[in-house]
């Protein structure tokens, strides 16, 4: 606050000549105590007081006396950029009480008094309580004010939450009663500071900071601080737990024997072990953030971070030396955003015993787990699953909270969406993955065998019946799964029969008597809209509801167009070791052409395409030229007619130009079928398998 903030302007002044009548009729009209008196240009000559008007009259002048022999011209100025702290000063060293604001040629601006300062001093402190309440209503700590008494004269907000009272409610009662914890009176008497001493305060763990409030020399009350550590405690308690889990997985890293690389989504590197920087012969600091491929050139680890396709155990050579090497996605909610690469630097001799010895067990299992597929019928899991997308992996996540129950499971999905592989993923991770999966396609049996099939047939129960009988589904998934497929398409006396299984857990086989009790769960799918089969009467309402416990709706791959991709190389891994060929990977083009198409038939339609485009590819990528002509003449519009290709005199041109790749291969080998093969980036086998089809080869 200046000056120019205080200072009382628009005063009327006195000219030199001007009668003591004229200055009376200025003190009544202004109240003020004193006029300034100013040339005719407003410059300041001196201040005419009321003692000056009292001493003229008693000296016997009378009323039309000048003023110019009686006025002070030993006169208190200031400039209006005067700071607060000065004027006070000013008024001090007055001897009128009075001082003029005057600008540099000494014009009179305005005049300031005591009452002027005393106004001030009343707005400062306005003011300043202002910007004092601001800030502690504002404060994340409590505050408590106390008086000497220590009766509470503020609680802030923070306080009030922290204590769990309003301020109104504690507003002049003494501390002790209000919280017996927390002790001021030490504080006010002695007037000494504490720092740091922690109480227990409404049910919270706090540290208090007190400090006395001191007027002059006297303590007229006290202040504390309240500081909540619970939530420092919690943020502790996680920060040591990040802390601890930082140094472990330093520790793991640095002492595995095994090279350990991190890459993000770009493929730069962003951690190495000390074992592979050991190898390379570099510090892992020079090498955060470069690319991997300028510390291993043939590295395929920002591949993986761009396709999501894991590799496992693949042969690679760095720095001459072959090793075994992984490559796995690092994903993070569906999204991959990285990879993490593993070498094994253990002695190819020792791995290849190691394989050897893998090999013996692997076979072992393939024949355990064929017996026990003909017996169960589980081949996949939710590991089989390939989807990168939130929808299906949310939809995992609930597919497996509900496979570790046993109740009902409805699985709704357009054709080729995989809601078999959903139904064997649900029992292989549920408690009952050790009994029986029983799988019965109600769409695929004639109505009049359905029964039979669902629930088995007595001794002699029909013509041609097998003299033991013969047990049904449900008797055959007893402890197990039986998997309801297309249920949509049951007869309706088949469902009456069904509702009463689930209902009473037991039946009774075709032409029997005896009740047959089962512990079975069962699993339905279909790819119709069963409500609208329930509303037209074609499917019972009441199933309906109980199979309806857990509905799971599977999303058609049109809507989750981020798994294409992931699907893609899924299937070329797949059929690529099927046909023995090294298709790796998929031109950007093809890739456009296959996210464009809508998809009708699903994942199983894709996969199709994938088998037929490594058919027919010649290279290690598939190209727009691989895929069928519908995927390409697809546009998400009516077509035009005379735009559509024909799709014999298509297949006849791809079968030309693949012929004329051939015989360019051959004769650029020499005439060499395998050096042509090697040229052609196919195995020699499917080859010969070509040449006979073009008629090249008998």
């Amino acid at each position: 606050m200046q000056m120019k903030d205080m200072m009382t302007t628009g005063v009327p002044f006195l000219h030199p000549g001007d009668t003591l009548r004229r200055a009376v009729e200025l003190f009544r009209a202004t109240r003020l105590t004193s006029l300034p008196v100013a040339d005719q240009e407003g410059r300041l000559l001196g201040i005419f007081t009321r003692f000056n008007l009292f001493d003229s009259l008693l000296s016997g002048h009378d009323l039309e006396q000048a003023v110019d022999y009686f006025f002070t011209r030993q006169v208190v100025t200031a400039s209006p950029d005067v700071p607060y702290r000065e004027v006070a000063e000013i008024v001090k060293k007055s001897p009128v009480g009075m001082g003029v604001v005057v600008d540099g040629q000494k014009r009179i601006l305005g005049v300031f008094t005591k009452v002027d300062m005393i106004m001030a001093l009343f707005k400062q402190a306005d003011l300043l309580n202002a910007r004092l309440q601001a800030v502690y209503r504002a404060m994340h700590n409590g505050l408590v004010l106390v008086d000497f008494q220590e009766q509470v004269v503020l609680l802030n907000p923070a306080a009030q939450k922290m204590l769990g009272v309003k301020e109104e409610e504690v507003l002049g009662r003494p501390l002790p009663e209000v919280f017996p914890e927390l002790r001021l009176k030490e504080v006010i008497s002695t007037g000494r500071i504490e720092i740091g001493k922690k109480y227990m305060l409404g049910g919270r763990a706090v540290v208090v900071n007190c400090t006395p409030i001191i007027c002059g020399e006297e303590v007229v009350g006290a202040v504390a601080i309240l500081q909540d550590l619970t939530e420092w405690e919690h943020l502790a308690a996680e920060l040591e737990t990040v802390v601890q889990l930082h140094n472990t997985l330093d520790t793991v890293l640095e002492i595995a024997y095994d090279g350990i690389v991190v890459v993000d989504q770009e493929g730069r590197v962003t951690l190495i072990n000390k074992a592979l920087a050991e190898f390379l012969k570099v510090s892992p600091p020079e090498v955060i953030g470069r690319h991997i491929t300028e510390i291993m050139e043939n590295s395929r680890l920002h591949i993986v971070a761009q396709t999501g396709i894991p590799e496992y155990a693949d042969l690679q050579t760095i720095r001459e030396n072959r090793f075994l090497v992984s490559h796995l996605p690092i994903v993070k909610n569906g999204v991959v955003t990285g990879a993490v690469g593993k070498i094994m630097f253990r002695k190819l001799e020792e791995v290849r015993e190691l394989a050897r010895r893998l090999d013996a067990v692997e076979n072992q299992l393939s024949y355990y787990k064929e017996q026990l597929n003909k017996v169960g019928g589980v081949r996949y899991t939710f590991e089989n699953i390939i989807s990168v997308s939130a929808s299906m992996n949310n939809l995992k996540k609930e597919a497996l909270k509900a496979a570790w129950g046993h109740s009902t499971v409805l699985l709704q999905g357009e054709s080729g969406t995989g809601k078999e592989l959903f139904a064997q993923a649900i029992h292989a991770a549920s408690s009952r993955r050790k009994g029986p999966f029983v799988k019965i396609n109600c769409a695929a049996i004639p109505d009049n065998l359905l029964e039979s099939e669902f629930f088995g047939y007595a001794p002699g129960a029909f013509t041609g019946a097998r003299k033991g009988g013969k047990p049904g589904k449900f008797e055959m998934a007893d402890g197990g799964t039986i998997f309801l497929d297309e249920i949509g398409d049951m007869s309706p006396a088949l469902q009456a029969k069904l509702l009463r299984v689930l209902q009473d857990k037991e039946f009774e086989r075709v032409g029997g008597t005896r009740s047959i009790r089962v512990d079975v769960r069962v699993i339905a799918a279909t790819n119709k809209n069963i409500q609208e089969l329930v509303e037209k009467g074609k499917f019972r309402e009441d199933l309906f509801y109980r199979l309806n416990v857990i509905p799971l709706f599977i999303p058609p791959l049109r809507d989750r167009k981020e798994d294409i991709l992931p699907l893609v190389y899924h299937f070329l891994q797949k059929y690529s070791a099927i046909f023995n060929t090294r298709v790796e990977r998929v031109s950007p083009d093809a890739l456009q052409v296959l996210q464009n198409y809508h998809w009708p038939g699903n994942v199983r339609e894709l996969e199709n395409v994938c088998e037929r485009a490594v058919n027919f590819a010649t290279g290690k990528a598939i190209g727009v030229q691989d895929l069928p002509a519908y995927l390409l003449n697809y546009t998400g519009k009516p077509k035009n007619a005379e735009l559509e290709i024909s799709m014999p005199s298509y297949r006849q041109k791809l079968r030309a130009a693949e012929e004329d790749i051939i015989r360019a291969a051959l004769e650029a080998a020499g005439g060499s079928k395998t050096k042509a093969a090697s040229i052609l980036g196919i195995s020699r086998s499917r080859l010969y398998v070509k040449l006979k089809k073009i008629g090249l080869m008998d």
